[in-house]
């Protein structure tokens, strides 16, 4: 295997795929602007030779804050090209948070992609010594753009161009290339420290994992500065599949129709939220087209690889034509894999998208490990539900410790944390172990399954031990339930706080003329606690009873990462949440 530098795909992109003209491509006034991997060369050298001019010089540190598109790859590679070192940061966080990675990267320059931004990070930036100048990718007026160092480099090109060939033979692979802040679970971010070799081992690995080539295309819509959608970004890219970058969030349905993906990443979250709202179409169907549709959701629970009969299969080809075929048709009808990390994906669901001919490729890893360290690859053997595939390379090492903790060695694992030894130290053992902080087992066979995470598992009064983790995703597989948290360390018994899926309260108080101002008054009623509450007696069926739900509460809030309770990466905030509700956790105990 190649030790190459993350910049080396640009020239295996005009080696073996010169005749795309696809190779990225974005949405600029309605219309897909689409780019060679010769016209990405150019931007990228340019913008090398800009930065070069503006006197940015080995190490430096240059921060992003942009949506998904392809002038981000320009900037990212043009970066890399010269030593200097990618910060990218989420869109989405404080203003505190903000402050303080720029000021802990000691980044010199920042970048931003619109308005909005612009007019969030001046007051901030401007604080910052270190920071020498903001720019903007879109136009704004009186703002700095980033085509000004294009234009810089443009003109220095033949001047400079022999000299960043030099600069680009000098940078190693197991050179930092990129510093990448934790996504904040925890109050403190922590900055990841990660060589070209971390990534560039992952995306070589790829090519016998994924199947997908030139002739394929891709849609991106995770955010780009998180390390899952941006190794797939550079993975796509080395095997010569087009990456169409997504408009946003309220325009994957459209885009997705557009483009006609084959390959598309993205978190369970976002399946469940796809999954939901099939099933709230499905419930609004006739009484004849819902039972079949209903009737192809129970069968789909029950896919299996191998095994099943021709009865069975018969069965599931009617439903196809019935029904999932029209689910195939809203992914753009030609997916051939989805690859889904960042938390558990639920092994009914990954069934279900299965039988309906949307294979879910699901795998694990974290930040530190750049971060692919398991993936499910292909059935019948190489895949099984529950769990997140074996580890993608034998150049990994993978072990649980005597507390089930999921320890990990690789190519993959960062240089370490930016300005903390002590943490490094903490993170990574004398014998080169990186302690995930995830608890799991490892099959007889390589499979690894997560169980939970090691901090957030507590303990009842009774001693019995309680995995939240594995409980949420449960619960939140039902309609009726968008997002919970099991909470009851040192209690009697586990409790819940649950918000709910406001959409479906909706349609159960308007069916029952239930009348409400708000999600407030929604919450409150009677009845809707107690639909909720038949929800979570039928659940909990599935569990021990030490483990089951014996209180909950219901809370009128949506989480989401702009109002603090979940992450970037729609991961539960539960130092957020349990601050938040500590009233109403202490009042479920009484």
């Amino acid at each position: 295997m190649d030790k190459i530098r993350i910049f080396d795909l640009i020239d295996l992109s005009i080696e073996k795929f010169s005749g795309k003209d696809d190779v990225l491509a974005g949405k600029d006034t309605g219309n897909w602007e689409k780019f060679s991997a010769r016209q990405y060369k150019q931007y990228a050298d340019w913008f090398s030779i800009g930065l070069l001019e503006l006197g940015i010089t080995n190490g430096d540190k240059i921060a992003t804050i942009s949506n998904n598109r392809p002038e981000w790859n320009f900037i990212d590679m043009g970066i890399a090209q010269i030593g200097a070192v990618h910060v990218p940061i989420y869109p989405t966080i404080t203003d505190e948070d903000f402050d303080y990675i720029l000021k802990h990267s000691d980044s010199v320059l920042l970048i931003v992609s619109d308005k909005l931004l612009y007019k969030k990070l001046r007051p901030i930036s401007d604080k910052i010594k270190k920071i020498k100048k903001l720019y903007t990718i879109n136009e704004i007026e009186n703002a700095p753009n980033w085509k000004e160092i294009i234009e810089i480099g443009r003109e220095a090109y033949n001047k400079r161009i022999d000299e960043l060939e030099k600069i680009k033979a000098k940078i190693l692979p197991d050179d930092i290339f990129t510093l990448i802040y934790t996504s904040g679970t925890t109050n403190f971010p922590k900055g990841v420290m990660l060589s070209h070799w971390n990534f560039t081992y992952q995306i070589q690995r790829f090519k016998e994992l994924i199947d997908v080539n030139e002739t394929h295309t891709s849609l991106s819509f995770l955010p780009i500065c998180h390390v899952f959608e941006r190794v797939v970004n550079y993975a796509l890219q080395f095997l010569g599949v087009s990456i169409y970058y997504s408009e946003g969030f309220h325009k994957i349905s459209e885009n997705m129709n557009e483009v006609r993906p084959h390959i598309f990443a993205t978190v369970p979250r976002i399946l469940e939220r796809v999954y939901d709202k099939i099933v709230a179409k499905g419930q609004a169907l006739e009484t004849f087209k819902k039972k079949i549709f209903f009737a192809s959701l129970n069968h789909a629970e029950k896919y299996e690889f191998t095994g099943k009969n021709f009865f069975y299969k018969t069965q599931l080809s009617l439903f196809d034509s019935l029904v999932f075929s029209q689910w195939r048709k809203a992914f753009g009808g030609r997916i051939k894999y989805v690859i889904s990390g960042g938390a558990a994906l639920s092994p009914r669901l990954a069934r279900v998208f299965w039988a309906a001919g949307i294979p879910i490729r699901e795998g694990y890893g974290l930040t530190e490990t750049a971060p692919v360290i398991c993936l499910n690859n292909l059935p019948p053997n190489d895949i099984k539900f529950g769990t997140v595939g074996r580890k993608i390379g034998v150049e990994q090492d993978l072990m649980i410790a005597e507390d089930g903790e999921i320890l990990f060695k690789g190519p993959n694992l960062m240089k370490g944390y930016y300005k903390s030894p002590e943490m490094t130290k903490e993170a990574i053992d004398e014998q080169g172990w990186f302690h995930t902080g995830d608890v799991g087992v490892i099959d007889s066979d390589g499979f690894l399954s997560i169980t939970g995470r090691k901090k957030e598992i507590f303990k009842l009064s009774n001693g019995k031990y309680i995995s939240p983790a594995v409980i949420e995703n449960m619960f939140v597989e039902s309609n009726l339930i968008e997002q919970m948290m099991v909470v009851g360390e040192n209690e009697k018994f586990a409790g819940a706080l649950i918000s709910p899926n406001f959409e479906a309260l909706e349609i159960f108080a308007n069916e029952n003329q239930i009348i409400f101002k708000d999600k407030r008054e929604l919450v409150k009623n009677q009845e809707v606690y107690n639909l909720i509450k038949r929800e979570v007696i039928s659940l909990n069926k599935k569990l021990a009873q030490f483990e089951r739900i014996n209180t909950f509460r219901l809370v009128c809030d949506e989480w989401t990462p702009a109002t603090g309770e979940l992450s970037p990466t729609l991961k539960k905030k539960r130092y957020f949440l349990e601050e938040k509700y500590d009233e109403l956790i202490k009042e479920m105990f009484k």
